[in-house]
């Protein structure tokens, strides 16, 4: 009898998102908010969560639209109202610049995702070099200081100007970006470096390594933004990628006093 119940009420009852339109939406919002601690809120938060939600619809292969929570990315920060917070026309993460020589803000950036280390090149565990001329070792040591610097010229060569690594970038790599005018960004979470790389239609390169065994970066791995910058809110600082080709994810921005309050909101 409820599996029959079931059925009858997904064939005859249920109604489409589509079809009840962003009035009804915004109503269901309300009501889901009523109960918590943000009630008094609930029109402010109701329309930002609506937005929010519609922004990320996207088609699948079979005509199916889908809403994916996962895609939106909510940013917690403390200090000021409540309705301080803001939906995000693009996406955010919270981390800065790697060095202070670089820009703060980039306008049309050509973003490079990479997800390996920009840093000295350090022979694997294993391996053994005999060296019978002392000179011949700081010629190793200033081989191993090339191959670092011809990675970062690559993808400066490239066109790139906004550089986001998921590992570390040390500061012998950091010197030739801040040289290029260049913001490179280090540990940047699998998850938004993907998101950012769906978003502005980049590439994530895990290798520089070609068939035929040579190293190149190619333009083709990186996407389009039209604006991004540094800038702090609240306790953090946080980058923006506004602008992006491809729209399949938003950020917002929760403003509060506390954890609990926070929590309560993101819910």
């Amino acid at each position: 009898a409820v599996k029959e119940s079931v059925k009858f009420i997904k064939a005859n009852l249920v109604i489409q998102a589509d079809v009840l339109g962003r009035p009804n939406l915004v109503n269901a919002c309300k009501t889901s908010m009523s109960s918590k601690i943000l009630g008094a809120e609930s029109d402010f938060f109701a329309e930002m969560a609506t937005t929010a939600m519609t922004k990320v619809k996207t088609i699948n292969g079979q005509g199916q639209t889908k809403y994916p929570v996962k895609a939106i990315h909510i940013l917690k920060t403390h200090g000021m109202s409540a309705k301080d917070s803001k939906l995000v026309d693009g996406y955010a993460i919270q981390a800065t610049r790697s060095a202070q020589g670089m820009p703060t803000s980039i306008n049309n950036a050509k973003i490079a995702c990479v997800d390996f280390n920009l840093s000295k090149y350090r022979l694997a565990m294993g391996v053994q070099v005999l060296v019978h001329d002392p000179e011949a070792l700081d010629k190793i040591r200033i081989g191993e200081m090339d191959v670092c610097k011809r990675r970062c010229q690559m993808i400066i060569d490239s066109g790139a100007n906004v550089v986001l690594c998921s590992r570390g970038i040390d500061d012998f790599a950091l010197k030739y970006f801040v040289e290029a005018g260049v913001i490179a960004i280090r540990r940047v979470p699998k998850n938004d470096l993907k998101r950012i790389a769906n978003n502005t239609g980049a590439k994530v390169v895990v290798s520089l390594a070609d068939i035929e065994g040579e190293e190149t970066f190619e333009p083709t791995n990186l996407g389009t933004c039209e604006r991004v910058y540094e800038k702090r809110v609240g306790d953090w600082e946080y980058m923006f990628f506004e602008g992006m080709s491809q729209t399949r994810a938003q950020t917002v921005i929760l403003r509060g006093a506390n954890d609990f309050f926070l929590e309560e909101v993101e819910r």
